[in-house]
């Protein structure tokens, strides 16, 4: 078919049933993931983090504070444990992207996650401050696949009102700066043309990355909890020393972020876990 066919319909909103129960489930991935490892059933942590850059997996385990999590029944992907804040937390780090970043939280609220928080690096839209900062996402621009297979297409996804609020005022004492605002999500990073990054800069959104949108389509279709943070590294390449992200590689930062974060998730107001 020509790509010039203006009528072309695209599949990816065809054939969507979005009421309608998926055939593959996760709860059957990690069921035939442990039958053929000879795996134990074991929960993963009650709080787990997805750590695209890897950043974080590799400081804590090159300090020996994290271990690999032997029973993890995942095919891609590697869970690590660790201690924060005297609380155990699962790690799983390099899961980039809408897709894969979903396939994980899919497997690890099958495993037994209750809560989890996802910190990835992104470009700067409009600037809030001078890199690196964070960014508590409260609505991602959806410009990627993922979502549209669980929500009949929309502008935004959004995080829950009243756990941003609670998150928000939990990183106010962080170190670093935390803002909230819009991101855009993105399938295709080498694709940010000016026309879209202006698009982004129209809408006052702050950080363009690629996981949010999807993560958040996911977490309010299935009633789970989840809360993205962009981490401001870079004006896209187009400053000197872009993607610098502080000590440890910002893992510092970040790990007092998410300590701040499972603060706010566990507030009084909170639901009940």
């Amino acid at each position: 078919m020509a790509d010039s066919d203006e009528n072309l319909d695209s599949p990816l909103f065809e054939a969507k049933r979005y009421d309608e129960p998926s055939v593959f489930t996760p709860e059957s991935l990690v069921r035939e993931a442990r039958r053929q490892k000879g795996l134990p059933e074991r929960s993963v942590p009650d709080i787990c983090v997805l750590d695209p850059d890897g950043d974080i997996v590799r400081h804590l385990v090159s300090t020996g504070r994290a271990e690999a999590d032997a029973t993890w029944p995942g095919y891609h992907t590697e869970l690590y444990r660790f201690e924060l804040n005297d609380e155990e937390i699962g790690i799983i780090g390099c899961a980039v992207g809408a897709s894969f970043a979903v396939l994980v939280a899919e497997q690890l609220f099958a495993a037994g996650c209750q809560f989890l928080v996802s910190v990835t690096s992104s470009g700067q839209i409009v600037p809030k401050d001078n890199p690196p900062y964070f960014v508590l996402i409260e609505m991602a621009l959806r410009d990627e696949g993922t979502s549209h297979h669980y929500r009949s297409p929309t502008r935004y996804a959004t995080l829950d009102a009243d756990l941003r609020d609670r998150v928000a005022s939990a990183c106010q004492s962080a170190t670093r700066p935390v803002y909230t605002g819009a991101t855009w999500t993105t399938d295709a990073p080498f694709r940010e043309a000016e026309t879209a990054i202006e698009r982004a800069r129209s809408e006052d959104i702050l950080a363009v990355e690629m996981e949010a949108a999807a993560l958040y389509t996911f977490a309010d279709e299935r009633g789970l909890p989840v809360v993205c943070f962009a981490y401001v590294t870079n004006e896209m390449g187009q400053g000197d020393g872009d993607f610098e992200k502080g000590d440890a590689n910002g893992s510092t930062a970040a790990l007092e972020i998410i300590e701040s974060t499972i603060t706010g998730w566990g507030s009084p107001n909170a639901s009940e876990r």
